[in-house]
């Protein structure tokens, strides 16, 4: 199953990208879990850059449940990072609140941090939001996304902390899907329109 994931998420990947390259051309590589590829999030990127006639192309790796420390296990991103050419390099694992998730974070980001400088790509992580259940956690997630950015000088998109200050003003904005973790459709467009601006902000 695992396997049958990462074959259909890289298939996917080839009919996200604009025809033709170009000198302005971005590349970026979406390393996650479920919080990514539902409502396929980079294909959302790509179709919001599409509208202002950028040229980006979007590929992901995406597996259920995966943290960092999972996929550089699998060892598919090493790969993927060596021989992709990005400008960005994307991370996103759970809200990462407790200890153990924060260390992973740390820890894995930096070593995805070494690679991507060894290949010339920006790392940027992916911060996300808690479930309803576990909303009293985000200034956790939101710390630690940012602590872990700063312990390897990777850049960081807050889409977390913009998702906590929208909610926080209206509960019912609409960005968590029904199972009160995931997004909605509303909520990956919000998160794919940050997730752009983060991309445009610091492309070199």
């Amino acid at each position: 199953m695992k396997y049958l994931f990462l074959f259909f998420t890289l298939c996917l990947s080839f009919s996200w990208n604009l025809p033709g390259q170009s000198k302005d051309e971005l590349r970026l590589l979406f390393i996650g879990n479920s919080l990514t590829y539902t409502n396929n999030l980079p294909n959302l990127v790509l179709l919001r850059a599409q509208k202002d006639k950028r040229d980006i192309t979007t590929e992901m790796i995406a597996l259920p449940n995966y943290a960092l420390v999972d996929h550089w296990n699998d060892q598919s991103i090493q790969k993927a990072i060596a021989q992709g050419n990005y400008d960005f390099v994307i991370v996103q694992q759970g809200p990462s609140s407790q200890d153990f998730g924060r260390q992973v974070l740390i820890d894995y980001g930096q070593r995805i941090k070494d690679l991507c400088d060894e290949h010339g790509s920006q790392l940027m992580f992916f911060m996300v939001w808690p479930s309803k259940a576990y909303y009293y956690t985000f200034e956790k997630v939101i710390k630690n996304h940012y602590d872990a950015a700063k312990a390897s000088n990777a850049l960081v998109c807050p889409v977390g902390l913009k998702w906590k200050e929208l909610t926080d003003n209206n509960p019912e904005s609409g960005l968590y899907g029904p199972d009160g973790f995931h997004p909605s459709r509303k909520g990956s467009d919000f998160a794919a329109s940050e997730i752009y601006k983060c991309v445009l902000d610091n492309k070199n």
